[in-house]
């Protein structure tokens, strides 16, 4: 990095390139000094509008509002996803990054589902990386393509591998009261988990140590979805509801995708080398407390 980057190291201008669940909570607990965010609903614009937040209705074409943002930016969060020819972010506005004078740091909120497959095994973040989806392949690439373009600016691009998300407004309770919740149950099957509470604290974290880096996002129990549909019941004080076998399961594409891959997620480099400490380490303690907190209903 120049030294004019490491040096004048100015109020957090932060840029957030698809200004969805994740990124709205990272924003609410890092308190930038002034914030741009797209989306594509001018309804979610007014909702980022009374957050504080500046909104841009990103439809894929070009935008000065946007233009001049990245180019005033300390700080990008990327968390819309790629589409198959490619990051439309980066097509666009690549030149307006590259003239970011001030860009200390890039995010780029990925999935754990670039993994692929791993039969059941643990994976870190040395794991080779066989998606078996058109969406992880899409995903690799864009992860590539930011971390070379920061390589290239030499600004720290962090690469952050999410698990299944859930928090206020996105959880069991909300699919259990509406009826949507389904036990199905597949031999072997589990799957890694994050608050979207420990997503915003961990990039809080890198932030703080900036680093080409990638990290796994995700809890310490990997956990059947059964499991944390039964334990969800058992807190709202309803029967879960019955078990269905995975091959009888009525499932679409994407959803039958996931249960084809079996893997572990190792979260020790976010605890190691960022000094993170889930405030949920299990799907239990975060059920419990949206629970207890009554903020399950709640969208973040």
């Amino acid at each position: 990095m120049s030294e004019s980057r490491h040096d004048d190291r100015q109020d957090m201008r932060l840029v957030a390139l698809g200004c969805g669940y994740s990124a709205r909570t990272f924003i609410r607990v890092v308190r930038p000094d002034s914030v741009v965010g797209t989306t594509r609903s001018v309804q979610r614009a007014d909702d980022l509008h009374r957050r504080g937040i500046r909104s841009v209705v990103f439809d894929g074409g070009s935008s000065e509002t946007l233009s001049e943002a990245l180019r005033e930016a300390t700080h990008i969060v990327v968390s819309a996803g790629p589409e198959a020819d490619g990051d439309p972010f980066l097509h666009l506005f690549e030149r307006d990054i590259a003239h970011a004078e001030s860009l200390q740091w890039i995010g780029y909120l990925s999935t754990v589902g670039v993994y692929g497959d791993h039969r059941g095994e643990e994976v870190d973040e040395r794991a080779l990386c066989h998606p078996t989806a058109d969406r992880g392949v899409w995903r690799l690439e864009a992860e590539a393509a930011w971390s070379a373009l920061g390589r290239r600016l030499d600004v720290p691009v962090g690469i952050f591998r999410l698990a299944g998300i859930y928090g206020p407004g996105r959880n069991a309770f909300v699919n259990l009261a509406a009826g949507k919740a389904r036990r199905i149950i597949k031999p072997g099957q589990v799957f890694n988990r994050i608050h979207v509470e420990d997503i915003a604290q961990t990039l809080v974290a890198a932030v703080g140590r900036p680093a080409h880096r990638v990290y796994n996002v995700a809890d310490d129990e990997p956990a059947p979805p059964q499991d944390v549909i039964t334990y969800a019941a058992e807190l709202m004080g309803t029967e879960p509801p019955p078990e269905i076998a995975f091959d009888e399961a009525d499932l679409s594409p994407m959803a039958r995708s996931f249960y084809g891959e079996v893997k572990r997620i190792s979260n020790r480099r976010i605890r190691s080398e960022l000094g993170v400490r889930l405030r949920y380490p299990t799907y239990r303690e975060g059920l419990e407390a949206l629970w207890e907190s009554g903020l399950w209903r709640e969208h973040g």
